[in-house]
């Protein structure tokens, strides 16, 4: 496992952001399209997860989940994705879900 300084790891935004939509990508069994609301300033983004074959829409729309907002924009199949959401890899996603009601945008830290 390779080390990161507590610089490096600084530089990581991790928010809690509220999904408010999610679909199919078109030609991608894995991908998933989701909008998601991380509050101001940030507003809403697209981002792009390969959960599929685990979740559907109404499985994620309304929850409030942790995400990186400061990756650089990347495409899959032609869609473009805004960050990237955390979960707990291992067969099965995991969602990791706050213990208690918290804002959109709220950092991770």
């Amino acid at each position: 496992m390779d080390s990161v300084t507590f610089e490096e790891f600084k530089k990581v935004e991790i928010k809690i952001g509220k999904v408010l939509s999610v679909e199919k990508v078109e030609n991608a069994d894995k991908l998933l399209k989701l909008v998601v609301d991380f509050g101001p300033p940030i507003g809403q983004r697209q981002i792009v997860s390969g959960i599929a074959e685990h979740y559907s829409s109404k499985d994620l729309e309304g929850k409030k989940l942790p995400f990186i907002v400061n990756l650089e924009p990347r495409k899959f199949k032609g869609v473009e994705s805004q960050g990237m959401l955390m979960a707990v890899s291992g067969g099965k996603p995991v969602l990791l879900l706050p213990a208690e009601d918290v804002l959109e945008g709220a950092e991770i830290v």
